[in-house]
């Protein structure tokens, strides 16, 4: 073959020829870096005494209560920079005398937040919810009336409308609950270690007992309390009617508030 002399150019066979192999060998590496997204779903039946579980590492959970449903239904969405990183956060299921537990924890206790993950829980009305937690993130609560145990490390958890037996907890974060119903030997425990805890009821207060705590901030209620406000620990407490509901909320370092319509 004769050698190219100046200003002679590559046969245009042979440059698309060249064009083709780059391009076969630059695909595998730009198709693992295209975003990727996951959908599933999952349905449960719980039985008696049975709850749900639900662990995650970054993402959201948004759990809603369903009249007349009986089965629980569990949407999950995850979200990742390939479709390769998507096996960094695998779904397993797991059965238990307790109930199905779910997770989509990502492998090696990472907590990669482009790996991120979306679960939304439908679920009867008086369904048990335990535990579910959240690493990095947020858990939203509506419409419930059964048991339900919340745990977010890094973020807030809301919850509206709801009853039943609820502790919810935050380490860096908020917990706001409104409109919150206290049914017949109901329970509300919030506590937040850095963060605020708001509580709103829908209901004026009748035969409850409440008790707040502020190690290192403020304590304000719409409900008569016998506050301890002066140096150190910030305590209020009250009892309207029998103790057979209660309200308990505590953070270490923010603020305590509670509204509430005034009794008639």
């Amino acid at each position: 073959m004769q050698p190219l002399g100046p200003g002679r150019r590559l046969p245009f066979a042979r440059a698309v020829v060249g064009v083709l192999v780059a391009a076969r060998l630059v695909a595998p590496a730009a198709a693992a870096r295209v975003a990727a997204t996951d959908r599933s779903e999952r349905t449960f039946t719980l039985g008696a005494g049975q709850s749900l579980g639900v662990a995650m590492s970054v993402g959201s959970l948004r759990v809603t209560g369903e009249a007349g449903r009986r089965d629980v239904r569990v949407d999950i969405t995850r979200h990742a920079p390939s479709t390769v990183a998507l096996a960094m956060m695998p779904i397993v299921v797991t059965a238990s005398a307790d109930g199905p537990r779910l997770t989509v924890t990502q492998t090696a206790d990472g907590a990669d937040p482009a790996l991120r993950t979306e679960v939304v829980v439908t679920a009867p009305l008086d369904a048990a919810l335990e535990p579910l937690s959240v690493a990095e993130g947020r858990i939203d609560l509506r419409g419930l009336r059964g048991r339900v145990r919340a745990r977010v490390a890094r973020g807030p958890i809301a919850a509206d409308d709801v009853g039943g037996i609820l502790r919810l907890e935050t380490t860096i974060g908020s917990v706001e609950v409104t409109r919150a119903v206290l049914d017949a030997r109901g329970l509300l425990r919030l506590r937040a270690f850095n963060g605020d805890v708001r509580l709103s009821l829908a209901l004026p207060l009748r035969d409850t007992r409440v008790m707040a705590l502020a190690l290192n901030g403020t304590v304000t209620s719409a409900v008569p309390l016998a506050l301890k406000d002066g140096w150190g620990p910030r305590w209020g407490e009250a009892t309207v009617g029998r103790p057979d509901r209660v309200v308990s909320l505590d953070v270490v370092t923010g603020a305590i508030r509670i509204d509430a319509p005034p009794a008639p």
